[in-house]
């Protein structure tokens, strides 16, 4: 997560060989500075070459903590890679000490980026390494994707310590890298016709008939379909988002059907006829199956070649999609976000329409669940895209296209200054939840702020700036994705005390008492709305003797054999799901539960070689032959903060008997996230996969249902009082 924020990329055209790369850093510039290639990343932290403590050789690298951390968070040296070569995996090896890392971690390094965003990273966060540990080879393994363009490498500290590095390698399929083969050149990444504008002639100032939105909504469909389906675009040999360009213009010129037709006909032929047909056979118990009767109705001319296009054979990789490996969640690969483009113009906002419907249309495993004709969806967000009058428009605009996908895993990620003019970009330092149907002070992000405000948690908003809360959800609601009504609310509150003043008058409810006041607001540089992400002064804890508590939010898996003692002697355990897992406790703490293998969970698999369609993977058990299993209660607190790997993790535990699920409504928002991008920088995502469970109950958009609800209240708050927490224990001790 820390590491995601370093963005700075130093520009590196030449080939690099092994000695330039001074990854064993013996040829320091001198011994106050880090060599080059090296880099720093972060700051505060004491950067240098060691001469007296290293691996082997001459020196090592030396990452130290200053002694005081107020505002700082990591120190990082990086080494940046140009990806000249081609691979399948691409792995880092490197030798790390460290000592006094007592909070934080510290790790190895690596994120791989494209041409304009980020595909992958690593920051040894999730391996979560630290204390003082001698010499000891490190290793991080990742998928080397087609599209990478540059790799930064190197190694992390996060918090207090010192953590020294030497010997590092970096290895392309088991090999160093030097020996990997050239990168391949596809002639799509070559083509740069269009790269300063798309010199559509569309936008403000010429206005759209309902006729020609029509037809741009046609042009949109049938580009996707080609761009997902012709073996040509597969390997390589087109930029589709310049050939949407290319046949746009003609055909926007276009003065009749007949036209139109001629020139999607000829745009077809470029891409060569279709060598090899193959009879696609769809499962009959396909859960989703592809929506393609409407090649039957683009035209005489159009729908033969559109057909064959259809049952060309797909056997190899394709150049725009993938599947990742394991999960097999779509990968939208080389896909440009023409990040320099604040505003992009009409033809690129067009595109980025375009891109968008079609990634939902073939690859979302839950469509079903948009429960609208996503095809009219398009049509009615062609004026709407081609319209946007400035970078404000246009962003709004994309997110509310997102949010129509009602997805908890879809929104407009990352800072836009755009945005936060248009939402507000001050603070209160209060937070907000919606609790009996209105929204509830329950904590502060800034302690000393909050209580200067005046506001207490229990406190029920009541009205802003003479407005009903009423009034500002219904405007927010269209910009708000979310898989339910729980989640939308969930996102709208931090948004409700915003503003671009520095003051709000409220109205508020204080044990019945209304009072009007004014707070003062502050900017995101004073106020860390993320403040009480996973908020927990422990991982684990035994409240009393006999029930024992966890948090996943703080709980390490490496933490379970020394705690399996206390565990296995107490008569209940609480798994407190109301944040994000930082291990995978499901696997670990999970089999505990079970006597033998159980199947708790099946997945929907989309298809990179047949678009729109989505199949059922086996189902996953957990578990195994077990007789001491655990047999005291189990219950599992649920709510609004309950989403993805957490609601996974509840229906792994929901398949012990002995394991009740207590709370309120979670995320709706299971299965891998598969990242998007979009002209203007855009960066959203989705749920890659579907999740069920094994007799195919949906969990998207539903959630995981409690067994037991228990919601707070705004008494509870107010007293400081944790309700769902005091109904767990009142089960475990049969109340």
């Amino acid at each position: 997560m820390l590491v995601s924020l370093l963005c700075t990329s130093a520009s590196i055209a030449q080939q690099v060989q092994s000695t330039d790369l001074n990854l064993d850093f013996e040829n320091p510039a001198d011994s106050k500075k880090l060599p080059r290639p090296w880099m720093e990343w972060g700051k505060g932290y004491l950067l240098l070459v060691d001469t007296t403590e290293k691996f082997k050789g001459k020196a090592a690298l030396r990452i130290q903590a200053p002694a005081v951390m107020d505002n700082i968070q990591f120190g990082s040296a990086a080494n940046p890679v140009p990806v000249t070569f081609g691979g399948k995996e691409i792995e880092l090896r490197g030798y790390l000490k460290f000592s006094g890392v007592t909070k934080g971690w510290v790790g190895l390094m690596m994120r791989i980026d494209g041409k304009s965003d980020i595909l992958q990273l690593d920051n040894g966060q999730a391996k979560g390494i630290r204390g003082t540990e001698d010499w000891k080879q490190y290793s991080i393994k990742m998928k080397l994707p087609a599209s990478a363009d540059k790799i930064y490498l190197g190694a992390i500290l996060v918090g207090p310590g010192t953590v020294w590095a030497d010997d590092f390698e970096l290895l392309v399929d088991g090999k160093p890298f030097t020996e990997a083969p050239p990168k391949k050149a596809f002639p799509a990444a070559l083509d740069k016709e269009f790269d300063g504008g798309s010199k559509l002639t569309l936008g403000p100032g010429y206005p759209l008939s309902k006729e020609q939105t029509g037809h741009l909504a046609e042009l949109g469909r049938i580009w996707g379909f080609v761009k997902y389906h012709h073996p040509a675009v597969a390997d390589g040999n087109f930029n589709m988002d310049y050939e949407l360009f290319r046949v746009a213009s003609p055909y926007i010129t276009a003065k009749n059907d007949a036209e139109r037709q001629r020139v999607l006909a000829n745009w077809l032929v470029k891409f060569g006829p279709i060598k090899k047909l193959s009879s696609v056979t769809i499962p009959t118990d396909a859960v989703i199956k592809p929506d393609l009767a409407w090649l039957d109705n683009v035209g005489k001319t159009l729908s033969p070649r559109l057909d064959s296009i259809r049952q060309a054979e797909r056997t190899g990789e394709h150049y725009y999609i993938d599947a990742y490996p394991n999960a097999g969640n779509p990968d939208f690969k080389n896909e440009n976000t023409y990040q320099e483009m604040a505003y992009p113009d009409p033809g690129f906002r067009l595109l980025s329409l375009f891109r968008y419907w079609n990634m939902i249309e073939y690859f979302f495993p839950y469509k079903p669940l948009i429960r609208e004709d996503w095809y009219a969806v398009l049509n009615e967000f062609v004026p709407r895209f081609v319209m946007a009058a400035n970078e404000t428009e246009y962003k709004l605009t994309a997110i509310a296209l997102i949010a129509r996908v009602k997805d908890s895993h879809a929104n407009l990620f990352g800072n836009h200054e755009a945005l936060d003019k248009y939402f507000g970009k001050n603070y209160a330092p209060v937070q907000l939840s919606f609790v009996e149907g209105k929204p509830v002070v329950i904590d502060y992000y800034n302690a000393q702020l909050g209580e200067r405000s005046g506001l207490k948690p229990g406190d029920a908003i009541e009205s802003i700036n003479g407005r009903s809360i009423d009034g500002i959800i219904g405007e927010q609601k269209p910009y708000t994705p979310a898989s339910n009504d729980v989640m939308q609310l969930k996102a709208i509150a931090p948004n409700l005390l915003r503003s671009n003043d520095s003051t709000l008058a409220i109205t508020i409810n204080r044990a019945g008492k209304v009072q009007k006041t004014s707070i003062s607001l502050y900017p995101s540089s004073q106020i860390d709305t993320y403040a009480n992400y996973n908020k927990k002064d422990t991982c684990f804890k035994m409240i009393g003797q006999d029930v024992a508590y966890i948090f996943p939010g703080k709980f390490k898996n490496a933490y379970l054999p020394a705690l399996t003692p206390q565990i296995e002697k107490s008569k209940g355990v609480i798994v407190d799901l109301r944040c994000y897992p930082t291990d995978a406790i499901a696997f670990s703490f999970g089999p505990m539960l079970l006597p033998e293998a159980k199947p708790f969970v099946k997945f929907t698999i989309g298809s990179p070689q047949t678009p729109g369609l989505f199949t059922w993977s086996p189902e996953l058990k957990l578990g195994k032959t077990n007789p001491n299993n655990y047999k005291g209660e189990v219950i599992v607190i649920v709510n609004e903060n309950t989403i993805s790997h957490s609601e996974y993790t509840a229906m792994a535990f929901s398949a012990a008997s002995n394991v009740t699920v207590i709370g309120s409504t979670t995320a709706g928002a299971d299965g891998n996230v598969s990242p998007i991008v979009l002209p203007g920088g855009l960066r959203t995502g989705i749920s890659g996969i579907g999740v069920y469970y094994p007799d195919g109950r949906e969990t998207q958009q539903i959630g995981i249902v409690p067994q037991v609800e228990v919601k707070p209240t705004i008494l509870g708050i107010a007293a400081g009082r944790d309700e769902p927490l005091e109904k767990a224990l009142q089960l475990i001790n049969g109340k």
